[in-house]
């Protein structure tokens, strides 16, 4: 049973973590980010919080766009590493040897790793508490073709989706952790 405690509870996890990179001015960065969220479909918006004292933070600011990133499971070593390590202190692509393309419309990095990716344009950026949301359309999707099924959903027979648990612990989707395949039909009335 649940009990009142004293303590600050926040549970939002298991979820998927969004590897965030930027490129400003000669430098960039890539840091794991576990609040975010498409905002619209139409036009494409999708958004990430970052924390003011994180180093990605000014490089994100000032450079007006950033590129979100997803990891099969199989990358959750390096997915962990970009969330606990600063770019102030060592260059996170070359521990975990992350290759990477420039985007095609923005200068972030894409990674090569990556099922799905998008390139954002820093449309709005606000404060809430601690955190600053950062709001980007979408300009550029990727999406590597051979992980999805012809309907767009993923194929759990080649692709494990990472989800972050808490506490530097990763579980994972695949075709072995999913409840039931059906499809709910809707009748017109």
């Amino acid at each position: 049973m649940r009990q009142p405690t004293d303590q600050m509870v926040m549970h939002s996890y298991p979820g998927m973590v969004a590897l965030v990179t930027v490129a400003y001015q000669g430098e960039k960065n890539i840091m794991a980010a576990g609040w975010h969220s498409y905002i619209s479909m139409d036009p494409p918006i999708y958004g990430v919080a970052i924390g003011r004292e994180r180093y990605t933070y000014e490089l994100v600011k000032n450079a007006g766009s950033f590129a979100i990133n997803f990891l099969p499971y199989e990358q959750a070593g390096f997915i962990q590493k970009t969330g606990v390590y600063s770019g102030r202190d060592i260059n996170k692509f070359d521990l975990g040897e992350g290759s990477y393309d420039q985007g095609i419309k923005i200068d972030a990095p894409i990674l090569h790793d990556a099922y799905v990716a998008y390139e954002c344009r820093t449309i709005d950026v606000n404060a809430y508490g601690d955190h600053d949301w950062f709001v980007g359309e979408i300009v550029q999707f990727y999406r590597d073709e051979n992980l999805f099924t012809e309907n767009g959903l993923p194929d759990f027979q080649k692709l494990q989706i990472p989800l972050y648990l808490g506490r530097s612990t990763y579980t994972r989707v695949d075709r072995n952790s999913l409840f039931k395949d059906f499809a709910i039909k809707t009748h017109k009335k």
